[in-house]
């Protein structure tokens, strides 16, 4: 029997129903095996139909594939060797499949970050794999913050950050960024934000709606409980929202918090609560 001859981007493109383009970032991105022939990328009979099987997309225009489950452990390998093309070629494979924006940072960036976070907490990666890891998510997150953005009048202010001492900002920006969907103005400090400059900022906001804080490391509740109490002697009431790895309901019940969240779409919820 004669084996088939390989397909290029374009035919087999045809046979899955999808854009040249997103053959090639199927390629680039590992989910489906080729080799490169010249100029050309050359991908097995074989393999394009057990490809096509796998994400029942063979034959038929205008099939959207879903993030696959693997994707957030493609995405690891790119992170930890700072490909930033590479990790925005999954993102955009997510989205070009059905996946929202909320998606790409709940069940992609969020699973990939701790996946990097047990590694480095293994030994198995240093901090600066993590650090190099976690510029690139910042740069991805730039990227899609526009797409978050809800037209029409903002309908109050949110301000988020993590308090001194606290590293990881990404946990705010995400929580910024689905807030904003929500139509709301929102200002993100970020990471490592002294007390006095948290709570004046709080207090010159208009139309403060409410606050959230991060925290992912338990030893940073102690700056976690200054935060709330400068936060409020400042004479801020609007309700406190405080989540995060690093906290449980109780202890930010007891540190002085309104609400605790038990994950990112949790703190949106609260927040962006009438």
């Amino acid at each position: 029997m004669t084996a088939e001859a390989p397909y290029g981007l374009r035919e087999a493109a045809e046979f899955l129903g999808v854009h040249y383009m997103t053959v090639y970032r199927y390629i680039r991105t590992g989910r489906l095996p080729a080799r490169q022939a010249g100029s050309q990328w050359e991908i097995s009979a074989a393999d394009l139909k057990r490809f096509g099987r796998a994400t029942k997309v063979t034959g038929g225009r205008g099939k959207r594939l879903r993030l696959d489950s693997n994707a957030a452990e493609r995405l690891v390998a790119r992170l930890l060797v700072s490909d930033e093309n590479g990790s925005w070629a999954i993102v955009q494979e997510a989205l070009a499949g059905g996946a929202v924006p909320r998606d790409v940072y709940v069940e992609l960036f969020g699973p990939a970050l701790r996946t990097i976070g047990d590694l480095w907490a293994r030994g198995a990666i240093s901090v600066a794999d993590e650090h190099r890891a976690s510029v690139v998510v910042h740069r991805l997150v730039g990227r899609l913050g526009p797409l978050f953005r809800a037209r029409g009048p903002r309908t109050g202010t949110v301000v988020v950050g993590a308090p001194a001492g606290e590293r990881h900002g990404l946990p705010t920006a995400f929580v910024a960024d689905m807030l904003r969907s929500h139509g709301l103005e929102v200002i993100d400090l970020g990471a490592d934000v002294p007390a006095d400059a948290f709570a004046a900022c709080a207090a010159d906001a208009e139309s403060l709606t409410g606050i959230g804080i991060a925290v992912t490391l338990t030893r940073h509740r102690g700056s976690l409980g200054t935060l709330i109490r400068t936060i409020k002697k400042a004479g801020v009431t609007a309700p406190i929202v405080v989540g995060g790895a690093g906290i449980t309901t109780t202890q930010a019940r007891t540190l002085g918090a309104d609400h605790w969240a038990r994950d990112v779409d949790d703190a949106v919820r609260l927040l962006a609560a009438p």
